[in-house]
């Protein structure tokens, strides 16, 4: 086969799909690898590491026309949807329910796609879970992000002029952004304590040294779906959940908020009167600004002061480490190429429970549920 790597267009965006060592692994495996001119330059991969791997660099119009199988991070937008050629094949995180005219010409084009973000949480499919990749950018990321917005020193110090205390953490979530975060302060030398309505994660969160803070959900309702991911709870418990996150929040130098609910706005933890409540010279980390937030007074992608508190809601975030974030999606996009060309010929099994969860256009229908729904069987 032969697999086109292009640039990535979206604004922003400092990641590539393919790394030089991934390239050298499909070149071994017998297939030819084009990459965009330039398309790892922003993550510290320059084009000559690709010819050194066994690549050939190539103009992004022969890359879409000549490629068997496009490796993206981003979805493409419809004049790049229009370039590759008709039939071929399409991996990216594509959020296709969000792009109905992008899913429309991919149908059209009879171009079989796949959407990273819907690999299933399964013992098999762990390699190619770039959700979870790339949450490990991001939980560790903020970490970095909190400490350089608040002032203050992480650990504790004793020196000559006195002992300064250690900074307080909360973060508000424990898959494995949260999970990441914690780590990576506790690395850092501060107090966390973690906050999540799944107890399945105490033990997680403890394992890393952080204090787990935890309220009984009530009438024993689930607190995660099939998936291990956490689903929305009843009134009441959100009630309980959000004056319990205010009174630690306000003892808090540092909250980081992970919480998201896959296919739902993200929900709001951290309201204005918390904000208010919190310590001058505080800062928040909101990784879920792309979905709406978790803290009230989030800006997606900006960052602002209120009330004496930082308020960050990157949009992102693993772009801001371009190259270790490339490194794991690369080995994440690979993986699932594997799975959908066993023994290096292309031929995806719908039957297969991985196929069929991410598969979202194929010869010319649209198979993913939500999309379907939405646009219809066909284009």
């Amino acid at each position: 086969m032969i697999v086109g790597v292009p640039r990535e267009t979206v604004a922003q965006e400092k990641r590539v799909a393919l790394v030089p060592d991934a390239a050298a692994r499909l070149i071994k495996a017998g297939h030819e690898v084009l990459i965009g001119v330039g398309a790892g330059d922003k993550a510290g991969f320059p084009d000559a590491a690709y010819i050194a791997a066994g690549a050939r660099i190539a103009p992004a119009d022969e890359v879409f026309g000549s490629a068997d199988v496009i490796l993206k991070l981003n979805r493409p937008d419809i004049s790049e949807a229009r370039k590759q050629r008709e039939g071929a094949a399409l991996i990216c995180f594509m959020q296709p329910a969000a792009a109905p005219d992008v899913i429309r010409v991919l149908a059209e084009r009879r171009i079989s796609s796949f959407a990273m973000e819907l690999v299933p949480r399964i013992t098999r499919a762990q390699g190619m879970d770039a959700l979870s990749s790339q949450s490990t950018v991001a939980g560790y990321k903020a970490v970095l992000m909190a400490a350089d917005a608040t002032g203050r020193f992480f650990p504790m110090l004793m020196t000559a002029a006195g002992t300064i205390p250690p900074a307080r953490v909360l973060v508000l979530g424990a898959g494995v952004a949260g999970l990441q975060a914690i780590a990576t302060a506790r690395r850092l030398g501060a107090v966390v304590e973690a906050f999540d309505t799944r107890p399945a994660v105490k033990e997680q969160v403890q394992s890393l040294g952080a204090k787990f803070v935890e309220i009984d959900v009530v009438h024993n309702e689930q607190a995660e779906d099939a998936g291990g991911y956490a689903k929305e709870l009843a009134d009441e418990t959100i009630q309980r959940e959000r004056a319990l996150i205010h009174e630690r929040a306000t003892q808090a130098d540092v909250v980081i908020t992970t919480a998201l609910v896959p296919g739902r706005r993200a929900p709001v933890l951290i309201s204005a009167d918390t904000v208010k409540a919190m310590k001058p010279g505080a800062a928040i980390v909101d990784l879920a600004g792309e979905s709406g937030g978790n803290c009230e007074l989030s800006a997606p992608g900006e960052k602002i002061m209120l009330h004496g508190v930082t308020i960050m809601a990157p949009l992102n975030l693993p772009s801001e480490l371009p190259f270790h974030a490339s490194q794991l999606y690369a080995r994440n996009i690979v993986s699932l190429l594997e799975h959908l060309a066993p023994k290096g010929v292309w031929g995806p099994a719908l039957d297969d429970e991985i196929t069929r969860a991410v598969c979202v256009t194929h010869e010319g229908e649209i198979m993913h549920g939500p999309t379907r729904a939405l646009v219809g069987a066909h284009a």
